[in-house]
């Protein structure tokens, strides 16, 4: 919606102060709070195993062997679970999440992570794989170590875990070293598909939230207002912490209520996008999609509900 509000007629202001009144109406309520941090593990060594600062690496590769996921057990029957940050993700029978090493070759198929590396990184045995739902069982396939095991394999890349991911749905060697990444169901890299300009997901913690085409957390300002006209209060140094998000067409969003749904001019010329007329931001502290650090931020910063509404804010 463009609405000039510098109109010369009396009548066109009118009308339109009218109706942003129809469209932009204050809230009553609020939603159930919670907040949710996801980490990232850091990068260490030449084999890219990760360190915390909570546990000592007892071999220098990054592997706990005090609280190490399952090593040489079977795949079992495959499975595909639904990570925020990274969208489908294989798993193991257990929901362990499988990895593969950018230092491998798919073409043919072989693996390059022996002695320490393999004990940060316990290949998983090709014996008793199965292809999970949906997933083409053509595309699994084994390949034969340098030690003789049969290791499985997934559109040709060999399949790991990874030692310090300790519960199911861990995604600690995401990243690690540049070179360890989750395999998506075809063996590729998982990776988040296409987002809308704005849409919505369920956030185990503050239930469903809207995101960025990104995936990154939306949020409001309580000093900020929507009514007779989007304003926002958050300005200079602010906008270095809290960027403003840019308007997008309607048609571009999903799951978002559509009343209210439109970009504002601020003052500084900027065009801001709003969700029932509130102007939304993201949170610098969001390192990934996911992330939900902006979350009570102040007393004044909610993640936003689809209905525009902030969430966990006081009544």
């Amino acid at each position: 919606m463009k609405t000039s509000w510098r109109s010369a007629s009396l009548v066109a202001t009118a009308a339109a102060v009218l109706a942003l009144t129809t469209a932009c109406g204050q809230e009553s309520g609020t939603q159930s709070t919670g907040s949710q941090n996801v980490g990232a593990a850091a990068a260490a060594n030449g084999y890219g195993q990760a360190t915390s600062s909570s546990t000592t690496s007892p071999n220098g590769y990054g592997a706990d062997q005090s609280s190490a996921a399952p090593k040489a057990e079977s795949a079992g029957q495959l499975a595909v679970a639904e990570s925020t940050t990274l969208g489908k993700v294989l798993t193991d029978s257990a929901g362990f999440t499988l990895y593969r090493f950018e230092k491998d070759t798919a073409e043919p198929p072989k693996s390059n992570c022996d002695g320490d590396c393999a004990t940060a990184w316990p290949p998983v045995p090709a014996d008793g794989a199965v292809a999970a739902t949906g997933v083409d069982k053509a595309l699994l396939g084994e390949v034969t170590r340098a030690d003789g095991t049969k290791q499985l394999t997934i559109g040709g890349w060999p399949m790991y875990r990874y030692a310090k991911d300790t519960k199911a749905g861990d995604t600690n060697g995401q990243g690690v070293g540049g070179t360890w990444y989750a395999s998506a169901p075809d063996g590729k890299k998982a990776t988040l598909a296409s987002l809308p300009g704005l849409s919505t997901r369920n956030d185990p913690k503050l239930g469903e939230i809207v995101v960025d085409k990104n995936g990154r957390t939306v949020y409001r300002f309580l000093k900020d207002q929507a009514w007779p006209v989007p304003k926002s209060a958050c300005t200079g140094a602010c906008l270095e912490k809290w960027p403003v998000v840019a308007p997008v067409s309607a048609s571009d969003t999903k799951g978002v209520q559509k009343k209210g749904l439109m970009g504002f001019t601020r003052p500084d010329g900027a065009k801001q996008m709003t969700v029932n007329c509130w102007p939304i931001y993201t949170f610098s502290g969001d390192k990934a999609a996911g992330d939900t650090n902006g979350q009570g931020v102040g007393g004044t910063w909610y993640a936003v509900a689809p209905d525009g509404k902030p969430v966990g804010a006081p009544k």
